[in-house]
């Protein structure tokens, strides 16, 4: 058994293909059935259902892929931390999002790129649950999700400033003056709104519902960039998080707040506590938490 050959059954497990796990792997398919064979052998254990294409994992297949997850999490930590110690970082810093998060991570990732060249990054746009269930997994380094009923015997966090929202718009077809607007305001214009069940929109609805009002959203979707999207057509207007630079995106857009709009809760940056832990998150980490004491 060796390393590449862990590699090799989570590639597929993320394909569900083998032609496609191969290619990822840079290797020809039947070197990667191959391999997979010796690997069942090896473990006189079954792994995969074969048919005329994959056809999943059988049960023993699942309970080794989780160990290879984690055999190659300390891998990855292992490498990460000897570079640590050498005073460089390598690797890929994995960083989950929620969706409509006001914070902006770039600037964090160009800081990071710029004092650790080798560094990479992989950036997922994840719902609350999703982003804890995989940082528990090791399956993510950091999460910028809500703080609400985060359980701080298993996870870090900084808490970010609180979420103020705004209404964005494309001044080409809407238009609404210079003062913050009211909840009030809002409900007869054709908005967009995330999905219901979505953290971002529960905060919408409570801040409408609050005051006795119901909103009807001409649109609704779980993806942000479509959303997006129907406001610089003019279709709609969307409440979006303020300072989250989204009226820069083009010249016709604006931002403007909205009067007593918070989110419900607060976001914030999660790190597991428990090891393995990867340097990348440990640095990544401290130096946010400097930022914030230098500011």
């Amino acid at each position: 058994m060796d390393i590449k050959q862990l590699k090799f059954l989570i590639a597929l497990d993320e394909t569900r293909h083998f032609g496609q796990a191969a290619a990822r792997c840079h290797i020809t398919q039947p070197t990667l059935s191959m391999r997979l064979r010796s690997l069942e052998e090896e473990l006189d254990l079954p792994l995969v259902n074969r048919g005329q294409r994959f056809e999943g994992f059988t049960a023993p297949g699942e309970r080794v892929l989780a160990w290879a997850r984690t055999v190659l999490a300390a891998y990855d930590g292992l490498q990460a931390e000897a570079a640590a110690c050498r005073g460089n970082l390598v690797g890929t810093l994995r960083l989950g999002v929620v969706p409509l998060s006001s914070f902006d991570p770039v600037p964090l990732m160009q800081r990071l790129h710029a004092e650790h060249p080798n560094l990479r990054f992989e950036l997922s746009a994840l719902s609350s649950e999703q982003i804890l269930e995989q940082l528990a997994n090791n399956r993510l380094d950091l999460g910028v999700s809500y703080l609400e009923r985060l359980d701080g015997e298993r996870f870090d966090s900084l808490a970010f400033s609180e979420t103020r929202m705004g209404l964005l718009y494309d001044q080409r077809f809407f238009s609404f003056g210079e003062a913050p607007l009211s909840w009030e305001s809002l409900i007869e214009l054709p908005l967009g709104m995330l999905t219901s069940g979505m953290h971002f929109r529960q905060s919408i609805d409570h801040n409408f519902h609050s005051r006795g009002l119901t909103p009807q959203p001409l649109l609704q979707t779980d993806a942000v960039h479509q959303l997006l999207q129907a406001v610089h057509g003019g279709l709609c207007c969307a409440v979006m998080p303020l300072d989250s630079g989204l009226e820069n995106l083009t010249d016709h857009l604006r931002l403007q707040p909205i009067e007593s709009a918070r989110t419900l809760a607060r976001l914030g940056l999660i790190m597991r506590r428990s090891a393995p832990r990867s340097a990348l998150a440990e640095a990544c980490f401290a130096i946010y938490q400097q930022s914030l004491t230098d500011s």
